[in-house]
């Protein structure tokens, strides 16, 4: 299968935001047409390079008005997202402190994988190959500025390459 790609540079986290706002709505687009779709998100980059900056703007972006929490210790915050009056599941994992590949599926979390609405994966190597496919993968790499940011998007599912094309970066 094909796959679709770009990167953009985000001076200031103002940036970041909107690249994510953006990616929120594409998402919602999506959701509106297949309420029953599910997709799994990889954010991956160093420690410091924006990833939950990037979740907590990406849920934000979805209409979640109450506080966006790191998952660090959790594992896994839920996040009830309301798209076209119907409730969606999203799921923040972040396993930057899962010592065993296994530990985040005796934790309960497999099943989330296949419900309506997404998964999105801080730390994903840290499962090292135990989840899903992912549809979008998005890598973060930090810049010389504190927030500058260069962040790659690439999708390798339909679905996956449909959100992406709906962004219009340009």
């Amino acid at each position: 299968m094909a796959q679709i790609s770009f990167t953009q540079h985000c001076r200031q986290e103002a940036d970041t935001a909107a690249l994510a706002q953006k990616l929120a709505a594409s998402l919602s687009q999506l959701f509106q047409f297949d309420p029953g779709a599910h997709l799994n998100i990889s954010l991956e980059g160093d420690l410091g390079a924006g990833k939950t900056t990037f979740a907590r703007h990406l849920i934000q972006g979805l209409g979640y008005e109450s506080r966006v929490k790191s998952p660090t210790y959790t594992l896994c915050e839920p996040y009830p997202l309301i798209i076209d009056s119907k409730t969606l599941a999203m799921n923040h994992f972040d396993l930057y402190r899962v010592r065993d590949p296994l530990e985040w599926q005796e934790a309960g979390f497999a099943e989330h994988f296949d419900e309506p609405g997404f998964c999105l994966v801080e730390w994903p190597e840290k499962a090292e190959g135990t989840l899903p496919a992912f549809d979008i993968e998005i890598h973060l790499m930090a810049g010389a500025d504190e927030y500058e940011r260069n962040i790659i998007f690439q999708a390798s599912s339909s679905q996956g390459m449909a959100v992406l094309d709906k962004m219009n970066i340009s």
